[in-house]
């Protein structure tokens, strides 16, 4: 009988996560090295090490398609860290909805997330409650989304605006695109996620592609 393959050996320590946006480079209360030093300051006084600081410079939050974040997460999923740290939530993400996925993630990956400014420490249970909490603040943000979305596909409607080119595409799948983008997705995301659940296109092909799903929305607008 094969051996059971070994689950990869975990290095303890913090993998901390620092961002700026372009509008934000000037603003010592968001700076990098405030950042930096909040989360240096929080290592020490829980007697972790620090293991790596990956830096997001000039980057929107309104997506997690980011580069330093990307290699964050990388090092994690890879055993280099137990901790994804951040000084303030909107550093890693402005959506609640983005920001709790993240929250999953790390459960069953098996690695924590600290926030520092809002109390989330997926290690504590305090913190985990907190991250339920914000769970629902995520679901309602989500239902928010959609209700607007649909409220303004019915307007158009109603003034008799066709939405998008002639298709077979249900309303439902048009507003679900809508509704993602508007939660900070990127295209190749939506694209990728319809193809897992085997969406057909509105030509009935099975294969979507990022400029496929923003020629839907831009037809939605």
């Amino acid at each position: 009988m094969a051996n059971a393959p070994r689950k990869r050996p975990k290095t303890p320590g913090v993998v901390a996560y620092v961002r700026v946006s372009t509008e934000e480079q000037a603003d010592s209360g968001l700076g990098l090295a405030a950042q930096e030093a909040a989360i240096r300051t929080a290592c020490d006084a829980r007697g972790v090490p620090l293991l790596a600081i990956h830096t997001d410079a000039g980057v929107s939050g309104k997506s997690l398609d980011r580069p330093a974040l990307g290699a964050a997460l990388a090092d994690l999923d890879a055993g280099r860290g137990t901790v994804l740290m951040v000084s303030k939530l909107d550093r890693l993400s402005r959506s609640v909805h983005d920001a709790t996925g993240l929250m999953l993630r790390a459960e069953k990956a098996g690695w924590g997330l600290v926030a520092l400014d809002v109390a989330v420490d997926t290690t504590t249970p305090q913190g985990a409650a907190m991250a339920q909490i914000l769970s629902v603040f995520a679901e309602l943000e989500r239902r928010l989304i959609g209700e607007r979305t649909k409220a303004a596909l019915a307007v158009k409607r109603s003034q008799g605006v066709r939405l998008g080119r002639p298709r077979t595409l249900p309303d439902e799948v048009v507003e679900r695109i809508v509704t993602e983008r508007e939660m900070g997705k990127t295209w190749k995301v939506i694209a990728d996620e319809l193809n897992e659940d085997g969406v057909p296109t509105a030509q009935g092909g099975r294969a979507w592609y990022p400029a496929t799903a923003r020629l839907v929305a831009l037809g939605a607008s």
